[in-house]
């Protein structure tokens, strides 16, 4: 043989070494190779389907390995997003388990409401050993038609003329005729601007009974923002119809039901409005 093709020979073979270096070592999974998802391979979910819409109670149905269950049954869980379990069933087998072949199971799940829209399903190999290593389960989404919000009790101060009367009968224009009235809100991460704002919609049809006198809502009056700094509360509205204006009677009342239901958070001890011109008689 040549020297220019032992000299060929040698870099193919060279090639062909590197080439196999990399593919070994570029393959973090070789050992898994060949084994499919476990949710194909070793359990079947019929329902419910990945994000469905469920509720409780929640019935459950497919079919997995016989060695997926221990005495011919495994756990199935109902997590909120926060991995907060709401429940958990026992799936049963609907056939002989003591197989490797697929066995039909079901279960019906009783959980709590949640608070969160979305959630998880677990279904959770049985290992009766403890043992990490033989620890399997299989995760669905899915989305809670029901979930239960959290919220936040306040009071809107409203104003009731018939309260604050001298006894003459003469209204005094203070805040002697502030009615507190209690509301529920979402909880949020602003909740004083979120109760201005609830307080400009006005009392409903009932509160306004025990509320004669109070203007809100104001055409067109609305809350643009809201910044605390050092327990001074900046409120900045828009009022394009001047709404606000009139006798010092009218302003004086728009403005304490305002600042009385913003001082309801301990956080604030003034409150200052955006533009100078609103309330003003």
């Amino acid at each position: 043989m040549s020297k220019s093709a032992q000299i060929i020979i040698g870099i193919v073979a060279l090639i062909l070494l590197i080439s196999a270096i990399i593919a070994w070592g570029g393959c973090s999974s070789c050992s898994s190779r060949g084994t499919e998802d476990v949710s194909s391979t070793m359990i079947r979910i019929t329902a419910p389907l990945p994000n469905a819409v469920v509720k409780s109670p929640l019935t459950v149905t497919g079919e997995a390995r016989g060695n997926w269950y221990f005495e011919a049954s495994f756990p199935v869980k109902v997590l909120d997003a926060n991995s907060k379990q709401l429940g958990v069933g026992i799936a049963q087998a609907q056939g002989e388990w003591m197989t490797t072949n697929f066995v039909p199971f079901n279960t019906t799940v009783n959980f709590s409401i949640p608070t969160t829209q979305t959630g998880t399903i677990v279904f959770q190999k049985d290992n009766p050993s403890g043992l990490p290593e033989h620890d399997a389960e299989v995760r669905i989404p899915i989305r809670f038609s029901q979930v239960v919000s959290q919220t936040r009790d306040i009071k809107l101060y409203f104003y009731n003329n018939q309260r604050d009367r001298d006894e003459s009968g003469n209204i005094l224009c203070s805040a002697k005729g502030l009615v507190p009235v209690n509301r529920s809100i979402p909880l949020t991460v602003t909740p004083i601007q979120d109760t201005v704002k609830e307080l400009l919609k006005g009392p409903d049809s009932v509160e306004r009974l025990t509320t004669p006198g109070t203007e809100f809502p104001l055409v067109g009056f609305t809350l643009t923002s809201a910044s605390l700094s050092n327990g001074v509360l900046t409120l900045t509205f828009n009022d394009p119809e001047n709404k606000t204006g009139g006798g010092s009677c009218r302003v004086n009342i728009l403005r304490a039901q305002i600042e009385a239901t913003a001082k309801q958070f301990d956080v604030v001890k003034e409150v200052r409005f955006i533009p100078d011109g609103l309330f003003q008689p």
